[in-house]
């Protein structure tokens, strides 16, 4: 009882200050939200307590910043960001504000661009940032292949790859597998790549997918938010073309979904495709329910198709959901994360973020302490 009294004397006394440095055998864990905004901040967020408790600000970043993916350490110390017009990563520690890495993806004449693919190792050691790298010319932009950056991120601020993978363009998304030995690349394909060598173990179809009459699926998958499940979602729409004319059946939305883990592939197309879906995130209790996102919240059962839906106050591009399962945060876009009940779809609170600053494309991510 004593160091229960202590805890709460010191997180009453210090605001926002201390959430990191609370004993762990005090409080039970608890879910924080991060996420970043223009032009260079990071929030960390208190979910249950509908606040801000930590603001830190990326140093030495361009005018027009505009922060997209973000991952975390599993253990919410530190926050890896893409920002700096997609030209620099950095990783904030999230209990000081310090940055304690810096990759610089551009230098001399080649301007290097990370156009959201970024994800951690399982132990924490690697980053991987795939990279669109162009060189500067005299009188012309020359496109170089792209590939992947496997960073240290013990390296410091002053960054540099320990190694780079071959990989195609169009990669959207990198995603590492919790055992450490696969590292995703979804781009034309799901490929299953060896993370020390770049080698293309595998792949899931995608471009390649062959189901009956339907064409070639489309999706924008451009949001990491596994972090709760180990399985990747996101919204798809196909094409029929054994549908006549006019038949507004002829183009399909569904939600496609791997685990991680176990490298199993599943999916449901469940409405013709008459709404804009952004991204998407799996149940970690109700794993049968996904929920997408836009200007409309969406519930899907993966299993049956069965569907509930409710307008949103504004357009928002992502969402993640409680430890628990029980509430949904919905970030992106503006300067809010709106809170809502996982099995009603009613909003139950609203998180402002200090100044309103635009989260825009950036991640929306959940870890314990």
């Amino acid at each position: 009882m004593k160091i229960k009294t202590t805890a709460a004397a010191l997180a009453a006394s210090s605001g926002v200050a201390l959430f990191a440095a609370l004993p762990t055998a005090a409080l039970a864990a608890k879910d924080y939200l991060v996420t970043a905004a223009r032009p260079n901040l990071v929030f960390v967020m208190d979910a249950k307590e509908r606040k801000v408790v930590k603001t830190h600000t990326i140093p030495n970043t361009s005018m027009g910043n505009s922060p997209i993916t973000l991952v975390h350490s599993r253990d919410g110390k530190t926050a890896y960001v893409i920002h700096n017009r997609w030209e620099t990563v950095s990783g904030i520690d999230l209990d000081s504000g310090k940055e304690v890495f810096r990759a610089e993806l551009s230098g001399g004449d080649i301007r290097g661009k990370s156009p959201f693919p970024m994800d951690l190792s399982p132990d924490g050691k690697e980053l991987a940032v795939y990279v669109n790298p162009t060189q500067l010319l005299p009188g012309e932009y020359k496109a170089l292949d792209p590939y992947i950056a496997i960073y240290r991120t013990d390296a410091g601020t002053d960054a540099e790859p320990v190694r780079k993978l071959k990989v195609p363009r169009r990669v959207s998304t990198l995603a590492w597998s919790p055992k450490g030995d696969t590292l995703y690349a979804f781009s034309w394909d799901m490929l299953k790549l060896d993370p020390q060598t770049g080698a293309v173990k595998g792949k899931h179809p995608w471009r390649s997918w062959k189901n009956g009459e339907q064409g070639e699926p489309d999706t924008l998958a451009i949001w990491p938010q596994w972090e709760q499940t180990n399985v990747f979602a996101t919204p798809y729409y196909v094409a029929y073309g054994n549908k006549p004319e006019g038949d507004p059946s002829a183009l399909r939305a569904g939600i496609w979904t791997l685990d991680l883990e176990k490298d199993t592939v599943h999916f449901k197309e469940f409405e013709n495709a008459g709404v804009v879906l952004f991204s998407s995130v799996v149940n970690p209790v109700r794993r049968d329910e996904t929920y997408t996102v836009y200007t409309q919240l969406t519930k899907v059962n993966t299993k049956t198709g069965k569907m509930d839906r409710v307008d949103l106050d504004h357009t928002y591009y992502n969402v993640n959901v409680s430890s628990d399962g029980k509430e949904l945060y919905i970030g992106g876009t503006q300067g809010d994360i709106a809170v809502y009940d996982s099995a009603t779809l009613k909003r139950i609170g609203n998180i402002r973020t200090p100044g309103g600053g635009d989260q825009v494309l950036t991640s929306l991510r959940i870890f314990q302490r």
